[in-house]
């Protein structure tokens, strides 16, 4: 046995029974791991990464939440401008066929690609003055803001208030008609000669309590509502610009689905069968 020195005895005591900084211990699972000022800075800067790590993904969420609205927006956008436009309607002319806050969609590629039909249900621009006895209570404040964007962007439904909805009757061209005996004995109105049978109106409503003969001037269109009686339509409007018809430049599209209330959610059809033995206009 050696003998070692007093001083270096003393020194051995007076060590720390930790490794100096720097040196490094096996950690339990067999891997090295610093010690000391090495591991606690290891610690810091991976608390730091971990940090910016969540703000990043936290920033990127956010990006890609504007990038999906922003997307949608253009989207709906575009939709409401070239496709499809959502409309309510507010009054009961067209009952039963459509009823005070139905929620409807329009095709806007009618007119366009497709040609307009009789029978058609078309929403169209005031052509004239048509609306002027209309009562509307219009929103306020914000209110009045968020519905205007939403309806801007195609995600709130049009008021139809602003247009009107009302049913193909004539063609440019058309003879449509209903006489006194017409008016007096419930119809039914004629078109080009041809009686017309219109399962479409509501029950008990007549064709006609007005008494008219016109032709349909070019590019435009005679319209009724499916409520007679309730009705605002052409008949009532002849004694101004355009004779009671509407340009076919004021159509904004026809009418071809009810999405709201859900029970009566459904496809609105023409009737083809009404009108299938009227000759084309001469």
């Amino acid at each position: 046995m050696i003998d070692r020195p007093a001083e270096e005895l003393d020194d051995q005591r007076r060590r720390p029974p930790w490794p100096r900084d720097g040196l490094v211990v096996p950690a339990q699972d067999g891997k090295v791991e610093p010690t000391g000022a090495d591991a606690g800075g290891r610690q810091g800067r991976h608390h730091r990464h971990a940090a910016q790590q969540k703000r990043s993904g936290a920033l990127s969420m956010l990006r890609e939440t504007v990038i999906i609205l922003v997307s949608a927006l253009v989207l709906s956008l575009v939709v409401k401008t070239f496709l499809i436009q959502a409309f309510f309607i507010p009054s009961p002319s067209m009952e039963q066929t459509l009823v005070e806050d139905d929620r409807i969609l329009v095709s806007k590629l009618t007119p366009g690609p497709f040609d307009l039909k009789r029978g058609d249900i078309v929403v169209f621009k005031d052509p004239g003055d048509w609306l002027s006895g209309a009562q509307e209570v219009a929103p306020t404040g914000f209110d009045k803001v968020v519905r205007t964007v939403l309806t801007f962007v195609g995600l709130y439904p049009q008021d139809a208030g602003e247009h009107l909805v009302k049913r193909i009757i004539g063609l440019p061209g058309d003879h449509v008609a209903c006489d006194e005996t017409c008016r007096s004995q419930g119809g039914p109105i004629t078109v080009n000669g041809v009686a017309v049978d219109e399962p479409y109106l509501a029950p008990g409503a007549v064709p006609s309590d007005v008494a008219f003969d016109v032709v349909v001037p070019a590019d435009s269109l005679w319209v009724m509502g499916d409520n007679r009686q309730h009705s605002f339509d052409s008949r009532f409007n002849m004694g101004k610009p355009g004779g009671g018809s509407v340009p076919v430049a004021n159509v904004v599209g026809v009418a071809f689905v009810t999405v709201w209330p859900l029970d009566r959610a459904g496809l609105l059809r023409n009737p083809t069968a009404a009108f299938e033995d009227v000759p084309a206009a001469p």
